[in-house]
């Protein structure tokens, strides 16, 4: 890339910053949209809440001015607006509830929704890489798939949204990688898409660095991961990179992992999986004493170490790229062991 382009670039990230910081500003001092204290909050005063308004706004221009004047960094018209369209309903919708607390079935069904257009447009997995069989057809079976990621990644970072700085400071990380790997590999969409997430979420991020003084909100949480789901499909089998679908399932594997486990374990004790809650293992790591900012801190390296792998993941031959996974599977299998156990020892969890 010539010195001039990357300036441009540079430049741009900056503007989206700047007005993503402008309007958490704006909603820290005006728009008091409050988060109260429950008995399942991690906070212990009211807070602004639904400050990812502000990525939301920041993120809508980017995509919008890449639409506009990009040469390079496109995809077809059908992609692009399912995909732009479907995260701003999203995101609206969330905001609403923010706001009013609607119902858990119309948040279901306004992904389903979003869901049903992504696939419409033609935004499917149609191939995906298998351990020892390299890349194989997936067929119809691409479909359910696509949903199933879809509607499980915007509900898991949503779940994962639970503590000072934790959600925005993943995402940061997480998109710096996918920026960096998307450049490497002339992946232009997902490249400038990145570059605009970062700059969108890190201009929230300066407000809601622990102690936070205000929170994501589902506008902001469920909207990121339609995002990240979105970019991973788009990047695999629109955009002229052709990046390896498992890159983003990789950089944010921990949030996978939790929210699988926990949803797996509430469905063994027979608890209800779609009600607040707060015993994720992040959550349960704070209960046991470490603070906002030291998990948070956890999670950022993570999401710092599994950008390092998924470098080496599309190094490997296409069939071998699941197996990156393993040692993560088994460290964070390990992890939930430990975390349990001193839950259970804070007399947080049944003996």
């Amino acid at each position: 890339m010539e010195p001039s382009v990357f300036l441009t670039h540079l430049a741009f990230a900056a503007s989206i910053f700047c007005v993503s910081t402008a309007v958490t500003f704006f909603m820290c001092r005006v728009v008091r949209v409050m988060d109260i204290p429950t008995e399942r909050s991690s906070h212990t005063r009211p807070v602004p809440k639904s400050g990812g308004l502000a990525v939301l706004i920041a993120f809508v221009i980017g995509s919008l001015a890449i639409y506009l004047v990009a040469r390079y960094a496109r995809i077809e018209d059908r992609y692009f607006w399912s995909f732009f369209l479907c995260g701003v309903l999203l995101a609206i919708v969330s905001l609403i509830d923010d706001i009013t607390q609607t119902s858990f079935h119309l948040k279901v069904l306004t992904q389903v929704l979003c869901i049903l257009v992504m696939l419409g447009g033609g935004v499917v997995l149609t191939r995906l890489s298998l351990p020892g069989a390299g890349e194989t057809d997936l067929g119809w079976i691409g479909y359910p798939l696509t949903a199933l990621w879809l509607l499980g990644l915007v509900n898991a970072y949503n779940f994962m949204d639970g503590l000072d700085g934790l959600a925005g400071g993943v995402a940061v990380i997480a998109g710096i990688f996918l920026c960096a790997l998307a450049f490497r590999q002339s992946s232009w969409f997902v490249y400038l898409t990145s570059y605009v997430l970062i700059a969108s979420v890190a201009g929230f991020l300066v407000f809601n660095f622990p102690p936070a003084r205000i929170f994501m909100g589902d506008v902001g949480s469920a909207f990121l991961g339609f995002i990240f789901a979105g970019l991973a499909v788009i990047g695999a089998q629109v955009d002229v990179g052709r990046l390896s679908f498992y890159i983003v399932p990789l950089l944010l594997f921990h949030f996978i992992f939790d929210t699988f486990f926990t949803f797996i374990r509430r469905l063994i004790n027979r608890q209800p999986v779609h009600l607040a809650h707060r015993t994720h293992l992040y959550q349960l790591l704070n209960r046991t004493g470490f603070s906002h900012a030291a998990v948070s801190l956890y999670y950022w390296a993570l999401t710092a170490v599994q950008g390092i792998a998924a470098f080496v993941l599309v190094a490997l031959e296409p069939g071998k790229r699941a197996y990156v996974f393993v040692p993560f599977l088994i460290y964070y299998s390990l992890y939930a062991w430990w975390v349990l156990r001193r839950a259970r020892a804070h007399g947080l969890l049944d003996p």
